[in-house]
């Protein structure tokens, strides 16, 4: 029986190649396309999923709120801590670490020579709780007492074989690692993580280090109650998940008795939140470590969205093909049931053809699928990689995706094509009956449905495109071109060596004016403070002001319009700033001359703090975010004024001038900074990168617009085929009766456009829905304009026409002789 299924299938299929090939495209970009997006998102749900009781575990974290606006930091203060760990029942295991800032590592190896490796990332300290929380699996030594006392250190396996090539696990254990001025001996080994995690650590130092090494002992303030850092964190094991919400009350309320008398109001203090580890791959507002991804489940969701829309697609391709091929399976289903075939038995049949197309689809889906990897390997995860098709989990995706494709677009089809009376096909009634009208209606919302979501696609990909055009090229309020940033060695930054530094920059003949600050007018690590304006009628106090840190030179390199007052001075002090107009707009002053001359209270703890001027207003942050008010001062703080900012004169058409600038900078580096690499970036490069994510959405939409509508215009294409052969006769006879090429046309086309039509009129609601809720994410957004939906519902007629057009002047030009000549 099986065998006579599969012979009269692939007979068929044989013999109709194209309706074949049509519908193994639609569902083969529909399964790739999936299996892509199923690659994504198990990838990021599976982070920290490996660890025991992981439902358990979680991170305290921190939150500042401020009249109108909420800051959230992974950190937690000291003083927290203790009450933590003293004062919290029902918290099973508590670990406390601390990121250190890529220290120079240097370890003594077998032949007594030292090897250094300059700047290691994710170095912690951790307590010997850690090790009791987390899963790792250990190669030598043991959690038992591996943190236990001061200055010792795990590694783990590859950092270990970095550090002491020759030597096995067991022999590593009591050497020497030193971390700047830091002398560690090694404690134990534990293996790589293989599984997906943000706790990306490999150099693990004791936390009891800090009471002997005074270095370390004035930057981790175990008893602290302000200064709450990213670099210090704590994460805790529940005795049981259920006691989250009582423990989070008592932890705040433990804390605000705690705080001394001469601590700020305790209704400012800040508030802690048990943010659970499941969560801290998705939540940027609280981040991962050392700049780590963070995943968006919104995004993530999206995909999935995206996936179910093509295999949509592809199922009602096969659906609409299937159903529109009834006539050519008439007679054979009514031979069938004729000699004694039961109903059960033709469905059997039609569902083995159904399986034999998924199946093929599948096969060029799992060959196209790491094709799509490659072209997507900017949006996609560094971890997912093509060899990942081959796991178990996503072998078995593939095959449950393959049926539950088989049974959406087969099932009914096989329901309809098995029901035929065989005493109507045989008497050739089967077109006429109320079935086949069914079908009729049916292949028409099918196809409106398909039309729906190109048309969909083809509207977003235009806004999208649109707002990311706007963000690139608006006027931001400074120079963003021909801008060179440099940041001077952070372990070694000296005045003394800046100023050289500068002193070399300022002569080269390419360059046009040189500033040294901190952050670029617009970057995404804003530093903010408050202040109190106070007059004879009033006092205004601005809770959140952005900084930026720049000499008299800034406003100069990046073009920034002076309203009112004067530009900074080499003698100015932290005493006196530049303040935008946004900020002159919130004290109270309509015109910025009026701010000039006043004063400031409390701004970053100074009695008094002179405004010298008013800038224009420029973007600050991504255009996710409003203007903020900001003030521009010059800072004593050797960290907030290392960065040097260089304007350039313009490139020459072969860039050689910019080559050579940078050629020569170098240089100067290496004679001031022998020991540090030298690196730069421009400007325009930063603020395109800031907007990575929207350029990915668009890239993502812009492919599913592309599939969505190459399988709609497939399925048309099949449709179109069906209906002309179909027509045929009809069409002969009209030319008899002197119907012109163009009328033939115009009444194949009439279907197709009112479809269109159709779910244009659909689509544009949803649409328009669907893209306000998008853009409001953006504080500083374009329009969402008309000629977008129009553009898009002209688009999709003309790609439908211009598929259909070879079919329907083919039908229209063929000689009515040759359709007519069997009447």
């Amino acid at each position: 029986m099986i065998k006579n299924y599969l012979k009269t299938t692939l007979r068929g299929f044989w013999k109709n190649k194209m309706f074949t090939l049509i519908n193994v495209i639609g569902l083969s970009v529909g399964i790739a396309a999936s299996l892509v997006i199923y690659l994504i998102v198990h990838f990021d749900f599976s982070f920290d999923r490996f660890h025991r009781d992981e439902n358990r575990i979680y991170r305290v974290v921190t939150n500042f709120t401020t009249p109108g606006s909420q800051t959230c930091n992974a950190g937690i203060c000291g003083a927290a801590i203790d009450v933590v760990k003293r004062q919290l029942t029902g918290v099973e295991t508590a670990a406390q670490i601390f990121t250190l800032y890529q220290p120079n590592v240097s370890t003594q190896t077998t032949n007594a020579n030292q090897a250094v490796f300059k700047a290691q990332d994710n170095v912690i300290l951790a307590d010997d709780s850690y090790f009791r929380l987390f899963s790792y699996h250990w190669l030598a030594g043991s959690s038992a007492g591996a943190l236990s006392r001061p200055n010792q250190v795990v590694l783990m396996a590859s950092q270990a074989k970095k550090y002491f090539p020759s030597l096995t696990y067991d022999q590593m254990i009591g050497r020497k690692v030193l971390y700047d001025t830091l002398i560690t001996t090694v404690s134990g080994i534990v293996a790589d993580i293989k599984e997906n995690t943000d706790l990306t650590f490999h150099d693990f130092i004791s936390f009891s280090t800090v009471e002997t090494t005074p270095a370390l002992k004035a930057r981790v303030v175990v008893n602290n109650w302000n200064g709450t850092s990213p670099e210090q964190q704590l994460f805790i094991k529940l005795a049981m998940p259920t006691v989250v919400t009582r423990l989070t009350k008592q932890l705040n309320t433990a804390f605000k008795k705690t705080l001394p008398a001469t601590s700020a109001s305790k209704n400012d203090a800040p508030s802690f939140y048990f943010q659970p580890l499941a969560d801290m791959h998705f939540n940027a507002n609280y981040g991962t470590f050392g700049n780590g991804r963070t995943a968006d489940k919104t995004t993530l969701y999206e995909l999935l969205a995206i996936a179910l829309f093509l295999l949509t697609l592809g199922c009602i391709n096969f659906i609409n093909l299937t159903t529109a091929q009834s006539v050519r399976h008439a007679k054979e289903i009514g031979i069938r049931k004729t000699m004694g075939s039961s109903r059960g038995q033709l469905m059997a049949q039609f569902m083995t053809e159904t399986l034999l197309t998924t199946f093929a689809a599948l096969v060029i889906a799992f060959v196209t699928a790491p094709l799509l990897l490659h072209e997507f390997a900017a949006f996609i995860p560094a971890g997912i990689t093509a060899n990942m098709i081959w796991q178990p989990a996503i072998l078995a995706f593939l095959l449950l995706l393959a049926i539950a494709v088989a049974l959406a677009a087969g099932f009914y089809p096989a329901m309809i094509l098995s029901s035929f009376d065989p005493v109507s096909v045989l008497k050739g009634q089967s077109q006429s009956d109320s079935s086949n009208t069914r079908n009729t209606r049916l292949r028409k919302t099918l196809s409106v449905t398909q039309f729906v979501i190109a048309q969909f696609f083809i509207m977003a990909t235009v806004l999208v495109s649109k707002q990311i055009y706007y963000a690139l090229n608006k006027d931001l309020g400074f120079r963003k071109e021909a801008v060179l940033i440099i940041n001077s060695p952070w372990k070694n930054r000296q005045p003394g060596l800046n100023h050289i530094f500068m002193n070399k920059l300022r002569t080269m003949p390419q360059v046009v004016q040189v500033s040294a600050g901190r952050d670029a007018p617009l970057s995404n690590d804003p530093h903010t403070a408050s202040a109190i304006y106070r007059d004879d009628k009033k006092e205004i106090k601005v809770d959140k002001i952005a900084e930026k840190f720049g000499d008299e030179n800034y406003i100069n390199v990046y073009h920034i319009q002076l309203l009112a007052g004067r530009n900074l001075e080499a003698r100015d002090t932290v005493n006196t700033v530049l303040i935008n107009q946004k900020l002159a707009t919130l004290l109270g002053f309509k015109n910025p001359k009026q701010a000039v001359g006043k004063s400031l209270s409390g701004f970053n703890g100074q009695p008094q703090t002179q405004i010298i001027g008013v800038m224009a207003d420029f973007q600050q942050e991504s255009i996710h975010a409003p203007i903020m008010p900001l003030v521009l001062f010059t800072s004593t703080n050797p960290y907030f004024n290392g960065t040097f900012h260089i304007a350039l004169k313009p490139r020459t058409g072969d860039g050689e001038n910019w080559k050579s600038a940078i050629a020569a900078m170098q240089d100067a580096w290496k004679q001031i900074y022998p020991d540090d690499d030298f690196d730069y970036r421009f400007f325009d490069e930063s603020i395109a990168k800031i907007y990575t994510s929207e350029q990915n959405t668009s890239k993502l939409l812009s492919w599913a617009t592309a599939l969505s509508v190459l399988i709609s215009c497939l399925g048309l294409l099949g449709l179109t085929v069906y209906t002309t052969n179909q027509r045929k006769k009809e069409i002969g006879v009209r030319k008899v009766l002197g119907a012109s090429v163009t009328q033939v046309v115009r009444l194949l086309s009439t279907e197709l456009v009112s479809l269109i039509l159709i779910s244009f009129v659909i689509a544009t609601p949803l649409a328009w829905l669907a893209m306000n809720k998008w853009i409001q994410n953006f504080a500083d957004r374009t329009t969402v304009s008309w000629w977008i939906f129009v553009l898009s519902g002209v688009g999709m007629l003309l790609v439908g026409l211009l598929t259909s057009a070879a079919q329907t002047v083919r039908a229209a030009l063929i000689n009515p002789v040759r359709s007519l000549k069997s009447e």
